[in-house]
């Protein structure tokens, strides 16, 4: 898909955030919802969402609505720091088919990483295990300030 068309109210994130599809959610308030990545390329791999918006990708969303997104972003990226304590943290966000974006509603990857680490493939592979998924997402919840 390309940078440009409509939203689709079909899309996972979508279905997420009206309930008729799992998460194991890492932080929620009114503006955004975190929550790990089903296919992660890295343990603790987290999706940050607007939950007001309908914005495809970066170049859709509305200012107000991604500057308190990206507070999200980082308010979600601080707990994972402190509670997996990687060496460093990638944050990512794609935008278009050919940039690797595979679902098309605005959304942020946080990653932890540390030195020599490869990454999986990305929205690639077997899923991860709900169960453990929900335990790491209660591990990083339980340090977001």
């Amino acid at each position: 898909m390309s940078l440009d068309g409509a939203y689709d109210d079909g899309n996972i994130f979508a279905k997420i955030l009206r309930g008729e599809a799992p998460a194991a959610k890492v932080f929620e308030d009114d503006q955004v919802l975190a929550f790990m990545d089903v296919f992660p390329q890295a343990r603790g791999h987290v999706l940050v969402i607007s939950k007001e918006s309908r914005a495809r990708n970066l170049l859709d969303v509305e200012p107000d609505v991604l500057s308190d997104l990206i507070l999200g972003v980082q308010r979600v990226a601080r707990a994972v720091r402190a509670a997996l304590k990687p060496a460093g943290l990638m944050v990512a966000q794609l935008n278009g088919a050919p940039a690797g974006q595979s679902v098309f509603h605005l959304h942020f990857h946080i990653i932890p990483r540390s030195e020599g680490m490869l990454l999986r493939p990305h929205a690639q592979g077997a899923m991860a295990d709900m169960d453990q998924l929900r335990a790491l997402a209660k591990e990083i919840a339980a340090m977001i300030d």
